[in-house]
This record gives structure tokens, C-alpha cells and sequence, in this order.
């Protein structure tokens, strides 16, 4: 039946695409959009916004692309959203707006996300930036770290005519959307940086390699540097391990330092003097998007490439896309399987990995099915490189250094969801600094409620 279908997004061949780096989804030209956002039913009681952690106006947004006014679809945009063009890429509307939306019901859902994709695209192409602040209220705010949550943070209280400055410890702004997600999800330079463009564009001062903790503390930013209010953001940077047997042997990688070196260090070309070692063979211990994004990435370097989970498909807590996406590139999945030791030959180097195959019992705290292992059944996968993707924790250098600021024992700063405010006056904090490692739209709900909560703080 007509409209009950949504309109198709064109990929590259999965062939084709497996053997670069250039972004797989190529999104909706003009007429796709408009086809596509007349299938939006304009309910009166929108679920869909319901669904979306920033509270977009979708219904407003797609009913201007209907009308092919798409700057003013921008303009909704940015009014809830710092990142559209990224937000398009990489949240997982399926399980947010796109899982609300009523047309689902009995067809496709409104493709939200690429038609928010399509609309920052076009805003990019023809010079259109968000709005700015009519005035400034001279209140200075520290923003720390420039991911996701940071410049959600910052972008929001700029519109309120706040004096920001972003404080980022890396040589290059973005976080997590720079230094983690692959360049064929996420370009970087039609992407990344022109979103930071718009966030800056807004009045926010931007300073890299600045590490909070070292080069100046948060009291010093309070007390010496005349800020009145300070934002955490610095996300969770410290990756977690298994404790097997083997783990410090050559050829064994997080995933953080495997797709930061390719992506911020730009490993995987020849002209950077950054090169990882060839890998003929990988094993992704892990089943998240970070797993899926390292297989691809393994995968795109040459090295056949294996996903090796604990628990079956149905509990892998991947985007449905992302694991789509990578068994159609060639990604092998080793499931209901973990590993035990990591196997090094006689000069440390990885030589393969022992695993057990496991089985499903009952349900755990998580709601998934809790994985027993299967006596008896160790077997090997031979493997010249092991990828650990099993999440990560903030760094504590900027707790360790602020007298007064709580965490929690995972090392998270503790803070208010609604507001972000921390134990301590005038520092507020979200993201995975707070939540530990969780998705790029989470992170920016927690900047946008950080920047509600300091703008109440500074308005008393």
C-alpha cells in the first residue's frame, strides 16, 4: 500500500565499500527527502518526540521539508540539537523516535534520522548556521571536553548569551564523534568539523590541549580564570580488560587506542607516520556499536575479522544496523563464545586466542539471558591480533584533582540527571563522565540538561 513503505537510502556495495573508508549510507537528495517526509502523519500528539532524548520538534522540522523550506527545517533543528548532521548518522532512531512513530505501526517508520541527516547536510551546503544570541550576559562557563555532551552543553547556554569556552585535552575537537567513530559512519572533515564550526560559530571559544587536572585545575578555572560556572563533559576514556591470561602481549588493542590511532592518528594512511601492525587475522572480543565499529575498521585494514560475543544475536546490544552493515562487509561472528586466555608465541606476540563455547540460563540484572559456560568445549581461533571492547570508565585525573567533587565506585562523577549538578557548587557534569560509556545522544541530553541546570545556578 502506498506510504506504508519508506523510501530506500542508497549504500555503497557492501564489496565495494568494505575496501575504503568513505561513509557507507550516501543519505537523500532533495526529492527523496520530500518523498520520504510526506509520509509523516503530523500527529497531534507526537510520539516521536517523546522518543528523542533532545526533545526535537520532528513533526515541526519535517513538515518544513514537505513544504521544501529546508532552512527553516534547520532552524527547528538547531534549536534542540547542537549535532544534527550527526544525530543523523549515528543515533539509534530505531529504538527512539523512528520505535515511537505511529506510521510503524502498520508499515516503515518515518525515516526521522536521515531526513534530519539530509536537512544538516543541505543547511552545510548552502552557508546556513544557527541562530545567535540577540545579547550577551557577560557570566563566564568552562565547558571540559569537546565531545558530544560538551558541545551540546556549550551550544545551548551560547544561545543564552553566556561567555563559553570549551577546554579540550586532545589536539583536535569532537571527542568520542573525532577520536571513536570510524570515518566510514562518521566523516570527519563534511562532518565533525563543520558541526564544531556551528557550535563555535555561535560565540563559544574553543581551546585544545588543555588538560583539566594538569594544565589548570577547576578551582583554578573558578578562582584565577573568573568562570563562574564549569561543565564536565570529559566523557570515559579508560578502557576496560577481561583480566585473562595473556592480555599484555604485543598485538592485543582496546578498541579506544585501535580506532583512535586510525581515526584521530590517521593510521590507516600511508603518509602518517602513526602505522599499526599489519594484522592478517582479528578477534573484537565484544558486541556493542564500539565492537562493530572495530571489526569494520579491521576489516577495512586488511585482516579478516571476527566478532567474538558471550551471548546470541538476539542479545547483542549493537544498532541492528551496525551489525547489518558488517556481516554484509564480510565481518565473521563467532557468537555464544568467550574467551579464556590470549595464546603468544615465544617472542609475546598474539598467535590466537581460547575460547569456550557457551550456553543461555536465566536472565541477569541486565534482562539478558545470563551466559554459562559449556565444560568441556575450550577450542582455539588462530589470530595475529585481539581488539578488547568491553567498555570503558572516565579517567579520574579531573576527580583526583577537585576537592569536594563526589563519584561513585565505577569513578563516575554523581550527578543530578535532570540538572547535572555535582556535589560541588557551580560544577555541574553529564555524559559518560557520569553514566560511563553510553551513546552520543545520551550525551548530548546530559549537556542540554547541564546547560538548563547552570543557566538556573547563574540566573538565582
Amino acid at each position: 500500500m502506498e506510504g506504508l513503505k519508506r523510501v530506500p537510502v542508497r549504500e555503497q556495495a557492501p564489496k565495494v565499500r568494505a575496501a575504503n573508508f568513505e561513509e557507507v549510507c550516501l543519505g537523500y537528495n532533495q526529492e527523496e527527502a520530500v518523498e520520504e517526509a510526506k509520509r509523516c502523519l503530523q500527529c497531534k500528539k507526537p510520539f516521536c518526540v517523546q522518543g528523542c532524548p533532545v526533545a526535537i520538534d520532528i513533526p515541526g522540522f519535517i513538515g518544513k521539508v514537505v513544504e521544501g523550506d529546508f532552512a527553516a527545517a534547520y532552524q527547528i533543528l538547531s534549536d534542540s540539537s547542537s549535532l544534527p548532521a550527526v544525530c543523523g548518522r549515528v543515533c539509534p532512531q530505531e529504538s527512539q523516535c523512528e520505535g515511537k512513530c505511529i506510521r510503524g505501526k502498520k508499515g516503515d517508520p518515518v525515516s526521522i534520522g536521515k531526513l534530519e541527516r539530509f536537512v544538516a547536510d543541505w543547511a552545510k551546503e548552502n552557508g546556513i548556521k544557527p541562530k545567535k544570541a540577540d545579547k550577551q550576559n557577560g557570566k563566564k562557563v568552562a565547558v571540559i571536553g569537546s565531545g558530544p555532551a560538551g558541545l551540546s552543553c556549550a551550544g545551548d547556554l551560547a544561545k543564552w548569551g553566556y561567555d563559553v569556552t570549551i577546554f579540550e585535552a586532545l589536539h583536535e575537537p569532537g571527542g568520542v564523534l573525532t577520536y571513536g567513530i570510524p570515518e566510514f559512519r562518521l566523516p570527519k572533515d563534511a562532518v565533525v568539523k563543520p558541526e564544531v564550526e556551528n557550535v563555535k560559530s555561535l560565540g563559544v571559544k574553543l581551546e585544545t590541549d588543555v588538560i583539566i587536572g594538569k594544565s589548570v585545575t577547576i578551582d583554578e578555572l573558578f578562582d584565577e580564570e573568573g568562570f563562574s560556572a564549569v561543565f564536565v563533559g570529559s566523557g570515559a576514556g579508560l578502557p576496560m580488560f577481561m583480566g585473562i591470561p595473556g592480555e599484555n602481549a604485543n598485538g592485543v588493542f582496546s578498541a579506544n587506542e585501535y580506532l583512535t590511532r586510525s581515526n584521530l592518528m590517521k593510521a590507516r594512511l600511508d603518509d602518517y607516520a602513526t602505522p599499526m601492525p599489519v594484522s592478517k587475522k582479528a578477534v573484537i572480543v565484544g558486541g556493542g556499536n564500539v565492537a562493530m565499529d572495530a571489526a569494520r575498521t579491521a576489516l577495512r585494514l586488511g585482516a579478516e575479522s571476527h566478532i567474538v560475543y558471550r551471548r546470541s544475536e538476539a542479545e547483542l546490544p549493537a544498532r541492528a544496523e551496525e551489525v547489518h552493515h558488517a556481516k554484509e562487509e564480510g565481518v565473521i561472528f563467532d557468537l555464544l563464545t568467550n574467551p579464556v586466555e590470549i595464546l603468544t608465541d615465544d617472542k609475546g606476540w598474539v598467535r590466537g586466542i581460547r575460547c569456550i563455547r557457551m550456553e543461555l540460563g536465566e536472565p541477569d540484572a541486565s534482562g539478558r539471558r545470563r551466559p554459562v559456560a559449556i565444560e568441556g568445549s575450550e577450542f582455539e581461533i588462530e589470530a595475529d591480533a585481539v581488539i578488547m571492547s568491553l567498555g570503558t570508565s572516565p579517567n579520574p585525573l579531573i576527580s583526583s584533582t577537585t576537592a569536594g567533587l563526589d563519584v561513585n565506585k565505577r569513578k563516575c562523577i554523581v550527578a543530578e540527571a535532570e540538572t547535572g549538578k555535582t556535589s560541588k557548587e557551580g560544577v555541574y557534569a553529564g555524559g559518560d563522565a557520569v553514566t560511563g560509556a553510553a551513546t552520543v545522544i545520551l550525551a548530548m541530553e546530559a549537556g542540554r540538561a547541564g546547560a538548563k541546570g547552570i543557566h538556573e545556578f547563574l540566573s538565582k
